[in-house]
């Protein structure tokens, strides 16, 4: 017998109709229904965004999630601020494919782009049916009333409380976006640093994380993967692992492996003896790691010019040309806490909690993966302990499905271990930049080419052909990967940012897409953008040095953007720039400046550093910082991000490099993949530039490009040496100085 709905499951599908049933009548009328504001254009009804409560609180829905960058609270500010009622009173349900609309993926700094843009216009337009709807019971124009933390005020004193309106409003309706939004002279809490609503358990040891997650008669489970990527299993002694303390149950589908137990020690000792008596064979060989990028380059490729301008060559002729070569290693999420999932199955349905950043597109894969449908499937998002990207937040889900359905009605948490996390992980592709200009006489850039080669940035769930969760491929049938996803333009993925904001007047910009990936990789923090940004700014500076020129005013010469302009000035003039500073030959600065995606936030960074000429060790002592987001909706949280991003930048670009043989991944732990430490972290200064009226612009991943920048700049003027392969390790930093 099914159950009954529940109210909410029933005025989502009452209200899943209305939509429809607009949506029909605009198509048979033969017109497209009206494009609404970000992602209020495909979840179009009011009352999948928010919810007006009796007992005086405001439920707020949004497919956009927590990943530790505050922007669950600021799409709290915004609601608060375009309904009139207190930050205190906003209740967030965030990234449920049973609750939320379908944002897809939390990714590319588009939360408040997409997710704060749709929850924008959708408030305001909550807060007019409000107001109408007072305006009728209190007798008076809508346009005489006042409202004040969700109290409607006439001007005869009559009151009236949005929880007492609320049965009455009727939000299962399309939006319009036509309700008018505030302007940012009447902002109350827009602009204002509130407390962050996911750090308190996090600082008080709460339940912060999925890895914390407890529910009443839960199991652990624990994977075994292959040494290398495409081995089989040949060989495992299930039954001894079976008789062991705790377990519960030992699965095995193909050379997919796991246990499930009662407590998490019996997991682990019995995945210890799962690993010992497997037996694997077979796998591609890996390339060469000394010779990776030239593998990459000699690979097929997709070539798609993606930027070209023509003009004369200049009156006066060439004067100079420069050419240059970048790299950038294979990197990883490296997440503090490895990647984990719960799962229950009951009634033949699953219910999975999940850090993975697209709660919809995880369970169509699990879908497919599972051989159900999806309405069998629900997935929450709960925060996980360190990723901005794709680690193994959805892989991890999978596992967990497939070793809970061992046990239908007991929960079970699946954690990778730290060798799972290193090895299993999608990194961050590894990149070929290729950078040519020509100068004019009088210094200025006459000619542009640059080129990339580049692996796909994203091979998340919800691709075309395929099945993109790692187990999947390990099954007995086995599923394939999804097809390789070109990111096109403007946002781009290898490409991101491949196109410089200057302006140039003969220009080539080429995009060499290599499908064939030796190793597995998808999106990591800004994609392309952080190696191409650290080429074209290096690139910037070799070309200032060649004309002898200032690299400040190089590149304001060749920009006509003011908010371009104003971040470059703004950092240069706090970090105390002097343009006839020479480097010591161990301390010396360099600048670096984007605007992320082209469309995005504006950051400039200006790196100070010192070089241990012995042994190569390179330290950021400070990083001076402007940024540019439009409007600003929380300060504290956009400098956070700033903070956040330029200390992630500096480990990536100091030390961060996945180690491999012609084998296997080599890098499984903290000593084979170092990471920043806390006495390493430099001091870090960041002035905000809030553009009142302007759209608020996408933040999270905009500093790492140029923290990248300025400190290759900052090395290349300390020592006089120019390295262009990432990362700027003691050793690479010595071999230059020899």
């Amino acid at each position: 017998m099914t159950a009954p709905l529940t109210r909410r499951q029933f005025a989502a599908a009452a209200g899943a109709l209305v939509v429809a049933f607009s949506l029909r009548d605009a198509f048979a009328q033969g017109a497209a229904p009206a494009k609404l504001p970000g992602d209020l254009n495909t979840n179009r009804g009011l009352d999948a965004w928010i919810r007006i409560d009796p007992e005086g609180t405001v439920t707020v829905f949004t497919g956009k999630v927590e990943l530790g960058q505050g922007a669950v609270t600021a799409l709290a500010q915004i609601a608060a601020e375009e309904l009139d009622v207190s930050f205190g009173r906003i209740r967030m349900i965030a990234g449920d494919t049973a609750r939320t609309p379908d944002e897809g993926f939390t990714s590319g700094s588009q939360s408040m782009e997409f997710g704060g843009t749709a929850l924008r216009f959708a408030a305001a337009e909550v807060r007019q049916i409000l107001v109408g709807l007072a305006a009728e019971k209190l007798g008076a124009d809508a346009g005489s009333l006042t409202v004040e933390d969700g109290t409607v005020r006439a001007p005869g004193g009559k009151t009236v409380a949005y929880w007492t309106l609320s049965p009455e409003a009727a939000l299962r309706r399309e939006a319009t976006a036509k309700a008018p939004t505030k302007k940012p002279e009447q902002y109350k809490v827009i602009g204002q640093s509130v407390p962050r609503l996911d750090i308190p358990a996090k600082l008080t040891g709460g339940a912060a994380y999925v890895q914390d997650m407890r529910l009443p008669g839960m199991a652990f489970g624990r994977v075994v993967r292959p040494p290398s990527y495409g081995a089989t299993l040949t060989e495992v002694d299930l039954e001894k692992v079976k008789t062991m303390p705790g377990v519960l149950a030992v699965v095995r589908n193909g050379s997919f492996l796991g246990v499930v137990a009662a407590r998490e020690e019996q997991a682990i000792a019995a995945r210890k003896a799962l690993a010992d008596s497997a037996k694997w064979q077979g796998g591609p060989a890996l390339p060469a790691p000394d010779k990776i990028h030239e593998y990459l380059r000699a690979l097929p490729s997709e070539d798609t010019v993606i930027s070209e301008k023509t003009a004369d060559a200049p009156a006066g002729g060439f004067n100079l040309t420069l050419a240059a070569r970048y790299t950038r290693p294979y990197q990883a999420h490296a997440s503090i806490g490895p990647s984990c999932a719960m799962a229950n199955v009951s009634d033949g349905k699953f219910t999975i909690w999940s850090h993975s950043q697209g709660v919809f597109p995880l369970r169509g894969d699990l879908s497919q993966a599972l051989g159900l449908g999806a309405d069998r499937i629900t997935v929450t998002h709960v925060q996980g302990s360190g990723c901005y990207g794709h680690n193994g937040a959805d892989d991890v889900a999978f596992d967990a499905a497939l070793l809970a359905r061992a046990v239908p009605g007991k929960p079970v948490k699946v954690q990778w271990m730290r060798d799972d996390e290193f090895a299993w992980e999608p990194y961050g592709a590894a990149m070929s930049m290729s950078a040519r200009a020509q100068l004019d006489q009088d210094g200025r850039i006459a000619e542009w080419t640059y080129e990339l080669w580049s692996n796909t940035h994203s091979t998340r769930p919800g691709g075309k052909g395929g099945v993109d969760l790692l187990a999947a491929w390990y099954l007995a049938q086995p599923l394939k990967p999804a097809e390789p996803q070109v990111i096109p333009q403007p946002a781009g993925g290898g490409d991101r940012n491949a196109i410089p904001l200057y302006e140039f007047p003969r220009q080539k910009v080429t995009h060499h897409f290599i499908p064939e990936a030796p190793i597995r990789v998808s999106a990591l923090r800004t994609l392309g953008a952080y190696a191409n940004v650290f080429a074209i700014e290096s690139f910037m500076d070799e070309l200032a040095k060649a004309a002898n020129a200032d690299p400040v005013e190089f590149r304001l010469t060749h920009l006509s953007d003011p908010r371009a302009k104003a971040v470059i000035e703004t950092a240069a003039k706090n970090a105390g720039w002097q343009k006839d500073a020479q480097g010591s030959g161990t301390h010396g600065r360099g600048i670096g400046f984007a605007k992320y995606k082209n469309h995005a936030t504006y950051v400039a960074v200006v790196a100070e550093v010192e070089v241990d000429r012995g042994s190569g060790a390179v330290r950021v002592v400070k990083a001076t910082a402007a940024a540019d987001a439009g409007q600003i909706v929380s300060p504290d949280g956009l400098r956070n991000q700033m903070e956040g991003g330029i200390i992630q930048s500096t480990s990536w670009t100091l030390k961060e490099a996945v180690r491999f043989d012609r084998q296997r991944i080599l890098s499984r732990d903290w000593q084979s993949y170092p990471i920043l430490t806390f006495a390493e972290v430099p001091d870090v200064d960041v002035t905000l530039i809030d553009r009142p009226g302007q759209p608020w612009l996408g933040a999270g991943e905009a500093a790492h490009g140029p923290a990248c920048a300025a400190i290759a700049n900052a090395v290349a003027h300390a020592t006089g040496a120019r390295i262009r392969d990432l990362p700027l390790s003691p050793d690479r930093v010595k071999a230059a100085l020899g």
